[in-house]
């Protein structure tokens, strides 16, 4: 299953609006808005370990992907002068955001309830399903099989809780968290171990350290081989946004610059070139 084409389908069935701040949708209502950019830097914290969508390349240095490419696209259109990727981790994003050392998120960040606390989305620009990954030979053919297994995800994301408030509702699991610290947790049949990159999941998973990988489908597709296969368990869609500090004067003007591209295609066909 392709992933980028799958985030396509779901993307044109959503209302695109509907993560819009009230600020933004106001000032988007009085017409253009406009960010003074000119002579001014957008620094923006991007992922370096997502192939095709944020990567870093070990050779050049570089940042490619279709995330990196929609970052020029939006400075462009925003007026800046100039970009500067900022390396960010699903551990540190949150606070880097938050201290300023960027103005905006384009790192595969999903929109959810608590992060609208602290920030702004704009529309989403990609829509991806979380997945669970295992290889052939295990055997496994059913989520029912992870029982008493180990789950391996990358630390501070949400693929974890994601994953266990699915199995709870399928009564795989009890609600009963058993130990939970930086390393892993464990639940009454299950236990997630956490690691410090996809790189390091994707190898415990082919060393049997994990009996299965956790994450968000775009990040399995680029870790995905002919010994391995996805389980069949629908646990959560991610809608991936750029974040913005809240009330910002960068949140309206984003906003409306992700909405124009994706009304105009320009989204799309950055998805088609990097699919």
């Amino acid at each position: 299953m392709e992933f980028f084409e799958h985030g396509k389908r779901l993307m044109k069935k959503k209302s695109l609006y509907r993560i819009l701040s009230l600020a933004a949708l106001a000032c988007m209502a009085l017409g253009a808005v406009s960010v003074q950019a000119e002579d001014k830097t957008l620094r923006v914290g991007v992922r370096g370990d997502i192939m095709n969508f944020s990567y870093q390349s070990e050779t050049n240095g570089k940042y490619y992907g279709m995330e990196i490419d929609l970052a020029q696209k939006l400075a462009k259109e925003l007026g800046y002068s100039d970009l500067e990727y900022v390396q960010v981790t699903p551990e540190d994003r949150k606070d880097m955001l938050l201290n300023g050392e960027v103005d905006c998120l384009i790192a595969a960040y999903s929109i959810s309830d608590s992060r609208l606390e602290n920030f702004d989305f704009s529309p989403a620009y990609y829509v991806d399903d979380t997945v669970i990954m295992v290889q052939k030979s295990s055997l496994f053919k059913s989520v029912r099989d992870l029982k008493d297994k180990t789950v391996g995800i990358l630390g501070g994301t949400n693929a974890g809780p994601l994953l266990a408030i699915k199995l709870y509702e399928t009564g795989m699991i009890g609600e009963e968290v058993l130990l939970n610290n930086d390393d892993e947790t464990r639940y009454d049949n299950l236990t997630v171990l956490k690691l410090d990159s996809y790189k390091e999941v994707s190898e415990a998973l082919e060393e049997g350290k994990i009996d299965a990988a956790c994450m968000d489908g775009v990040i399995a597709n680029a870790y995905m081989n002919e010994d391995r296969d996805f389980l069949e368990l629908d646990i959560a869609e991610q809608e991936y946004g750029v974040a913005t500090l809240k009330d910002s004067e960068l949140s309206a003007p984003m906003a409306e610059a992700v909405q124009k591209f994706l009304d105009d295609g320009t989204i799309e066909e950055l998805i088609d070139k990097w699919d």
